[in-house]
């Protein structure tokens, strides 16, 4: 069984993170699909985990947003991505995953089908300063993506209010057995240990599918 405290930063190579290539002892890899409203903090969390250059596919936002992109609460937010970012962590000396993050913006939504192929699960993250958007990202999960697992990762900002698990269930009319877990999407132990969580509601899900 993957655990956060079976994390360790993988052998060889040279980058900004880590390694850049893989090491040799890795055996098996895994595709996880990074979800959430508009600057949940997707991008974030994927650079801070990612042991090689995350691949991202930022603009600058213009005027052209104006009216199309609900920026309360993310005033300072001046980049968004439009077509996904990309990571690389290594987990376990054997267990490498994926990471694609998608694009917020409902507009882009279209692309998350694509995206998916091949993903073991989802990382849900939200921020409890605006949960709303959560819901609707939520039902294009269950209307696009229903056939995988997710885990719901909880982003904390300096100003987010802090609510009980079980009320961010309830608010977000979560499936029984729906792992919800704390992280800050800057901190690498945090992302990292929610990945983890993800991983194993996985492989739990595909043997509970197998029984």
């Amino acid at each position: 069984m993957v655990s956060a405290n079976s994390f360790e930063p993988p052998a060889g190579g040279t980058t900004a993170n880590g390694a850049s290539y893989l090491a040799d002892t890795v055996e098996h890899s895994a595709k996880i699909l990074v979800v959430g409203a508009f600057g949940v903090g997707k991008t974030t969390l994927i650079g801070s985990v990612s042991e090689i250059k995350p691949l991202r596919t930022e603009e600058s936002m213009t005027t052209a947003s104006v009216g199309v992109d609900d920026l309360a609460g993310l005033e300072g937010k001046r980049e968004t991505t439009v077509a996904m970012d990309f990571g690389r962590v290594t987990v376990t000396p054997t267990l490498v995953l994926y990471l694609f993050g998608t694009p917020g913006q409902r507009r882009f939504w279209d692309l998350w089908e694509g995206l998916a192929e091949g993903a073991v699960g989802v990382l849900v993250l939200v921020d409890t300063r605006r949960l709303e958007r959560s819901f609707e990202v939520l039902d294009q999960l269950e209307t696009q993506l229903a056939e995988l697992p997710f885990a719901v990762a909880v982003n904390h900002f300096p100003d987010s209010p802090r609510h009980e698990v079980d009320e961010l269930i309830e608010a977000l009319d979560l499936p029984p057995g729906t792992p919800v877990i704390d992280c800050d999407a800057r901190s690498h132990p945090g992302s990292v240990k929610a990945l983890i969580t993800l991983v194993e509601h996985a492989l739990a899900a595909r043997k509970m599918a197998q029984v």
